[in-house]
């Protein structure tokens, strides 16, 4: 995507009216919620325990720790960066690459956590099981606050930042999603290729699909030991989201790919996240475990086995293809003149 997805200066001004204090409301909504992430990452490199009980395996690996808590105060610290470039005038004048990507990434990364860890307080507030220390016999990971605090924030970052996204995408790019999918033209010449990756995404889907909706139904096939023993309430509700995003995704890109459903809004399979969100999800992730399997466990069973690592593996391939399948599709729609459609009358 370049400057052709930039429309005409004014464009969308008269239909949409900029709200004056939304914005700078949004923004400070974002960079207050990175405050008590970042400052607990700081206190870790900095050597402070704060949060982190005796025993804990966070403990046991310090130089480690220490680079990974560095590195995911840079990744917070984006979500600043993000919240400013979508908010300042400069922010309109950057690349749209420089800007989708760390979006679809952030996107990717907080909206896991935004619907994730709700449901799971909703499940547990109904009965469902939860581990503590006692019931596994090993040492906590963190104290419980931890997770209430960190992820409270990641909500509201999500929140904030992608309502600051809706808002500058619908000044800046909102005529790439107007109209119903009978509106499009069809396929141009590389329509093909956008399908070969539809189809492709869709087919590699159904093992990592698969997999989440048996262990969403309890089974055990493919986890490693200690996985299979601690399952609770939010091990399953995990793996029905995991699957969700899975086939967003995939009929999202089925539907830009395809032309299909006529009827339906081009801002569902679209703006909606069926396909960029979706993506995101899926790919960032399965990146996220794969890394993540790499780091060092002194317990067999805590070590991944082949059909999670080729799950996560295979999650990073979909994302990616349904990625290029959107994007293929934004920029295809970029080129085509205003007006013009490949259907006439009614489908």
């Amino acid at each position: 995507m370049s400057q052709t997805l930039v429309p005409t200066p004014g464009a969308d001004r008269g239909a949409h009216p900029s709200p004056g204090r939304l914005r700078p409301l949004l923004r400070a909504v974002a960079v207050a919620a990175c405050v008590p992430y970042l400052s607990l990452k700081v206190a870790w490199i900095a050597g402070s325990h704060i949060g982190i009980p005796e025993g804990s395996t966070l403990l046991d690996h310090r130089g480690l720790m220490a680079v990974a808590n560095s590195v995911t105060v840079l990744m917070d610290g984006a979500v600043i960066v993000i919240a400013l470039l979508l908010t300042r005038p400069w922010g309109r004048r950057v690349p749209a690459w420089l800007l989708g990507l760390p979006m679809w990434a952030a996107t990717g990364l907080l909206l896991p956590i935004m619907a994730g860890f709700p449901a799971q307080l909703a499940v547990r507030a109904f009965g469902g099981s939860v581990n503590n220390a006692e019931d596994t016999g090993r040492d906590a990971f963190l104290h419980e606050w931890v997770f209430g605090v960190v992820y409270g924030g990641f909500i509201l970052q999500g929140l904030s930042l992608g309502l600051l996204f809706v808002l500058y995408a619908r000044d800046r790019w909102g005529h790439l999603w107007r109209g119903r999918v009978w509106d499009l033209p069809k396929a141009g010449p590389g329509g093909r290729a956008t399908r070969v990756c539809a189809v492709t995404a869709a087919v590699l889907a159904l093992y990592p699909a698969g997999l989440r909706l048996l262990w969403a139904g309890g089974s055990t096939l493919g986890l490693n030991v200690s996985r299979a023993d601690e399952r609770t309430s939010d091990f399953h509700v995990l793996s029905a989201l995991d699957f969700g995003y899975l086939a967003a995704a995939v009929a999202g890109a089925l539907v830009l790919a395809f032309r299909r459903l006529p009827a339906l809004p081009v801002k569902v399979p679209l703006a909606l996240a069926l396909a960029l969100a979706g993506s995101a999800a899926v790919a960032c992730w399965g990146a996220w475990f794969f890394m993540a399997s790499f780091a060092g466990t002194t317990d067999a069973a805590d070590r991944p086995t082949a059909a999670m690592l080729l799950s996560y593996a295979v999650q990073m391939i979909i994302g990616t293809l349904v990625a290029v399948t959107a994007v293929r599709f934004l920029k295809e729609r970029a080129a085509t003149p205003a007006g013009s459609t490949g259907r006439t009358g009614t489908a």
